[in-house]
C-alpha cells in the first residue's frame, strides 16, 4: 500500500502528539511537521538562560486521561529514587520500583508537591480559596462578613450566565468575586470580565465554588469519598526533571527516529484549498525561500486567525473569514530573575531548599501592580536551577497584547519596572537582590473569549467542511485547552484519520464536559499514585 502523507502545522504538544500517534499506530501514514520557530514544544518549551531553565507559563503534568499519562511516562519514566531536594531535605515521595534515579540520569519524571497561593492585601491565601481559619484572619472580620452575605445572596438569586462576571458571581458571590477574580481576570485578558464569554469560566474553573470549597474542607476532616481526586487541590503531580520542553524534545527525537520529519524555521504562508479539500501548503524558511508541501491529511495547530489568512478571503465565506481574522489573542511576557534570596518568609510546615516559600506559582491579585503571576522554578524542579541551594530562580508573568505599551517597552526598562513591582509587594527587599535577569515575549499565548469569538461557530463550520483538515490544540481550536487536552485533540484527530471517520464532532468536544477539568477517578492498582 502506498504511503500517505500527513502535513502537521506546529510542533507544540498537539502537533507532536499527532505525528507520534500516526507513527505508532500506522505504517502507512508519514507525518511531516512544519514549525515556524527554531524549537519544538510551543509554549510548553523550556527556555534556558545561563544554566537556569524557565517553564513558559507553568505546566503541571497531570491528566484525567490515562492515554496522555501513559504517553508521558513512556517517554520519561517516573522516578524510582529521590530527587536532589528530597534527598537534602529528607522528604518522602512515592517512588516507582525500578524507576530512574534523577541524580544519575536526566530522563526522569519527578513527583512534585503542588502549592499555589494568591497574594492579596500583601498576604498569602490558598488557591483555590479554602475555608481555613487563616483565610478569614487574612480577610479580616469586615471582609469575611461581607463575603458571607454576598455568597448567600448569590445562592438566592442566580444571574443569567451571559458573561464571565456573572459566572463567577453565581459561584462565589459579588464580594469574593471582586476580591479574588475581577482584577486578575482583567489583568489576564485586558478587558473586564463582564465583556468576556462565560465559556472561559465553564472551561477553566468549572466545578469551583464556595460550596465546593466547603465540601473539600469537610472531606479533609471526615475523609474524601473513595476513588475521587480533586486535582485543583491535588497534593502532587508529575514534572520532567528539566522542564516540560525536555519531554517534547524527547518526543520529537522519537518521531524522527521512527521516520517522521520535522522542519523547523518553516512558517506556513498559504494553504491551497480546492473542491472542499486542502491540497497543499506553502511555507517559507528563515531566509524567505518558499517550498510547497503536498499531502493527504492536514492537521493544524496554528492560530485560527493565521490559518484563515493563509487560506485567503477568496476561499472562505465572507462572514467566516471576518470572524476568524478578528479573533482576539493575549500575549505573554516572562521576566526571569536570578535572586540571592526572598524577603517573604516560609511560614508553612513544608521544608524547602534555602527555606524559601514552597509555591510553584503565586497569583498576584494586588491592584497596584501589573504583575500577574510569579513562578518559583526551584520548586518545580531543583534541576531547573544551576545553584538551587543558594540562589532563587523565578519568572514574573505579564499579560499583554502584541503592539501595546508593555509589548513594545524596551527590555531593560520592562525588567526594571518588573523588579520594582516585586519590591513593592514585598517579595524581595530591593533591586540589590537581583543577580541577573532575562526576558521572553510569547505571541498568541492565550486565545481570547471576547470580540468576534461569539461568532466562532461560523469559522468552525467552514473548517469542518474541508474534509482532510483537522484543527487541534489550543490555538488550532481557539480554545484555552490545557496541555493534556491539546494532546487529546490530536489523538482524536488521528483516530478519525486512521478509521476514515469523517465526523469531527468528537474532535471539538474535547474539554467541553461539565465536570471540572482536573477531576480524575483513580484507576485501581495504577502506579504511580500521585
Amino acid at each position: 500500500m502506498e504511503k500517505k502523507t500527513a502535513i502537521i502545522i506546529g510542533a507544540g504538544p498537539a502537533g507532536l502528539t499527532a505525528a507520534y500517534e500516526l507513527l505508532k499506530k500506522s505504517e502507512n501514514v508519514r507525518p511531516v511537521i512544519l514549525e515556524a520557530e527554531n524549537f519544538v514544544g510551543g509554549i510548553s518549551r523550556t527556555a534556558e538562560y545561563k544554566g537556569n531553565r524557565m517553564d513558559i507559563g507553568g505546566h503541571r503534568f497531570f491528566s484525567k486521561d490515562d492515554r496522555v499519562t501513559a504517553l508521558w511516562t513512556s517517554l520519561l519514566p517516573v522516578q524510582g529514587s529521590p530527587a536532589k531536594d528530597d534527598l537534602i531535605l529528607d522528604r518522602e515521595k512515592p517512588l516507582v520500583p525500578g524507576g530512574p534515579d534523577p541524580e544519575k540520569t536526566d530522563e526522569a519524571m519527578l513527583v512534585r508537591d503542588r502549592v499555589s497561593r494568591i497574594v492579596y492585601l500583601r498576604k498569602f491565601f490558598d488557591y483555590p480559596i479554602s475555608m481555613k481559619p487563616q483565610t478569614f484572619i487574612n480577610m479580616g472580620l469586615g471582609r469575611t462578613l461581607k463575603a458571607g452575605f454576598g455568597y448567600l445572596g448569590s445562592c438566592l438569586h442566580k444571574r443569567e450566565e451571559t458573561n464571565l462576571e456573572n459566572f463567577y458571581i453565581n459561584r462565589f458571590g459579588k464580594p469574593l468575586y471582586s476580591m479574588f477574580f475581577e482584577d486578575y481576570t482583567e489583568k489576564l485578558w485586558g478587558v473586564h470580565p463582564s465583556k468576556i464569554a462565560a465559556d472561559w469560566g465553564a472551561q477553566r474553573v468549572k466545578g469551583l465554588s464556595v460550596s465546593k470549597a466547603i465540601k473539600n474542607a469537610l472531606s479533609g476532616l471526615f475523609g474524601r469519598k473513595k476513588g475521587e481526586v480533586e486535582t485543583s487541590l491535588i497534593e502532587q503531580f508529575l514534572y520532567p526533571k528539566k522542564g516540560p520542553g525536555q519531554l517534547y524534545e524527547k518526543m520529537a527525537a522519537e518521531i524522527v527516529a521512527m521516520g517522521g520529519e520535522i522542519c523547523l524555521n518553516t512558517c506556513v504562508k498559504r494553504v491551497n484549498v480546492e473542491g472542499g479539500k486542502v491540497l497543499s501548503v506553502v511555507a517559507s524558511d528563515a531566509d524567505g525561500r518558499e517550498r510547497e508541501f503536498g499531502g493527504d491529511y492536514f492537521i493544524s495547530s496554528m492560530p485560527v486567525k493565521d490559518l484563515a489568512e493563509a487560506i485567503g478571503r477568496e476561499h472562505m465565506p465572507e462572514d467566516a473569514y471576518r470572524v476568524a481574522v478578528e479573533l482576539p489573542y493575549r500575549d505573554f511576557i516572562t521576566v526571569g530573575l536570578l535572586l540571592d534570596g526572598l524577603k517573604v518568609k516560609n511560614k508553612t510546615k513544608m521544608k524547602t531548599l534555602g527555606g524559601i516559600v514552597p509555591d510553584c506559582w503565586i497569583y498576584v491579585q494586588e491592584r497596584d501592580v501589573r504583575l500577574g503571576r510569579i513562578q518559583i522554578f526551584n520548586n518545580w524542579s531543583p534541576y531547573m536551577v544551576e545553584d538551587p541551594e543558594h540562589k532563587v530562580w523565578i519568572g514574573l508573568e505579564y499579560f499583554c497584547t502584541e503592539g501595546d505599551e508593555a509589548w513594545t517597552c524596551p527590555d531593560a526598562d520592562f525588567i526594571r519596572k518588573a523588579i520594582g513591582e516585586l519590591v513593592k509587594i514585598g517579595i524581595i527587599e530591593s533591586e540589590k537582590n537581583v543577580l541577573d535577569s532575562t526576558i521572553l515575549h510569547v505571541k498568541k499565548a492565550y486565545p481570547a473569549y471576547f470580540g468576534s469569538y461569539k461568532e466562532f461557530g461560523r469559522v468552525r463550520t467552514y473548517l469542518d467542511s474541508l474534509e482532510n483538515l483537522y484543527c487541534v490544540g489550543r490555538n488550532g481550536q481557539h480554545r484555552y485547552n490545557n496541555m493534556d487536552h491539546s494532546m487529546v485533540t490530536s489523538m482524536v484527530a488521528c483516530e478519525n484519520i486512521l478509521s476514515g471517520d469523517p465526523d469531527k464532532t468528537a474532535l471539538w468536544n474535547v474539554n467541553t464536559e461539565k465536570a471540572y477539568h482536573e477531576v480524575k477517578n483513580e484507576v485501581k492498582n495504577a502506579e504511580p499514585r500521585v
